[in-house]
């Protein structure tokens, strides 16, 4: 189905979003959550410090596999919270917000908060977007069917297998987040382009010297490659099922802000364990139409959105987890195959 048939245009279309952002204000989903983020904070530091006293009890020990299991949950958990301190979730004003952002991506997980702010920003904006959105810009994955025919020899191979692929990629995108935020100090524009260099070095300095000073070599990059590779899975699969699969929109579509938001978003069903695993981010309609929403309130503006979509005539995308995956891989299956 095209997004012209997905988005009945309503007769006062730029008044829709304002009108469901004072049912949202009206219901205080908008008001911080200090209490609620101070017991988060607390927590996912424990998990993570935690797991890091684990790790220097277990010592040079084949046993560390499980620590970096552990430790690939936890360092996923802080990138959520740099992730709602980059929304302004946790702080209405810059300065807090930012050191919240550099500690947690940084200096405790090794990912630019400068770089991802930049990259997240255009990506709020116009979501799902083949020319604005850089998340589903031409690189090692192909999003719609023109980036697949302009690949030629191994990368046209690649497009067609892609689907396959996906999940076996993941476990080097932890390695890729690094690599693109060391990348990213050269040209990326941030407001703290000297700091965040030196708190990369200091994570990467302590993370590999921890590794290397009490394991063997051997048992050092067997710990690396858990790690970092399910840390990539982990981040990989809690931002696929939002947009993966969802209409992509291009120049000629002229939406409003409630349905470019909405149309190419997908929520993801499953309780609060699901909010935990994938750090609210499974409410991805709450959060693109209010992104400076704390993220103990979106189940709470969920209703209230769907209900709106609803008497607005605009379809609200909701599905399991594991078929938000299915759609996801049909969709790269898709735009990696176009019609000969």
């Amino acid at each position: 189905m095209s997004v012209s048939a997905l988005a009945e245009p309503a007769r006062k279309r730029g008044s829709d979003y304002a009108q469901l952002s004072k049912r949202i204000n009206a219901a205080g989903l908008m008001t911080r959550r200090p209490g609620w983020y101070a017991a988060k904070i607390a927590f996912t530091a424990a998990l993570f410090i935690g797991g890091w006293v684990a790790f220097f009890a277990v010592g040079d020990s084949w046993w560390q596999a499980l620590v970096a299991v552990g430790l690939a949950v936890a360092t996923t958990q802080v990138a959520f919270l740099g992730h709602d301190a980059g929304h302004r979730q946790m702080f209405r004003t810059r300065r807090p917000s930012e050191v919240t952002g550099l500690i947690a991506g940084n200096l405790a997980t090794g990912l630019s908060y400068g770089w991802w702010m930049d990259k997240h920003t255009r990506h709020h904006a116009n979501p799902n977007h083949e020319d604005e959105d850089p998340d589903v810009g031409a690189g090692a994955l192909v999003w719609t069917h023109e980036q697949a025919l302009a690949r030629r020899g191994f990368g046209r191979w690649f497009a067609r297998w892609q689907a396959y692929l996906f999940f076996p990629l993941l476990t080097l995108e932890g390695l890729n987040l690094h690599y693109g935020s060391f990348r990213a100090l050269k040209g990326t524009p941030m407001r703290h382009r000297r700091l965040e260099a030196v708190l990369l070095v200091i994570h990467l300095v302590a993370y590999l010297g921890a590794l290397f000073a009490v394991l063997s070599p051997g048992k050092a990059l067997v710990f690396i490659a858990i790690h970092q590779g399910l840390w990539g899975v982990y981040m990989g699969c809690s931002f696929a099922p939002n947009h993966k699969g969802m209409p992509v929109l291009t120049a000629e579509d002229d939406l409003d802000y409630l349905r470019k938001q909405v149309l190419t978003s997908r929520n993801v069903r499953g309780g609060r364990i699901v909010d935990f695993a994938l750090g609210g981010l499974n409410y991805q309609i709450e959060h693109h139409l209010f992104p400076s929403m704390p993220r103990a309130n979106l189940r709470k503006a969920q209703p209230i959105v769907r209900e709106y979509c609803r008497e607005q005539g605009v379809a609200y995308e909701e599905t399991g987890l594991l078929d938000s995956y299915g759609q996801a891989l049909r969709h790269l299956h898709e735009a990696g195959n176009p019609p000969r």
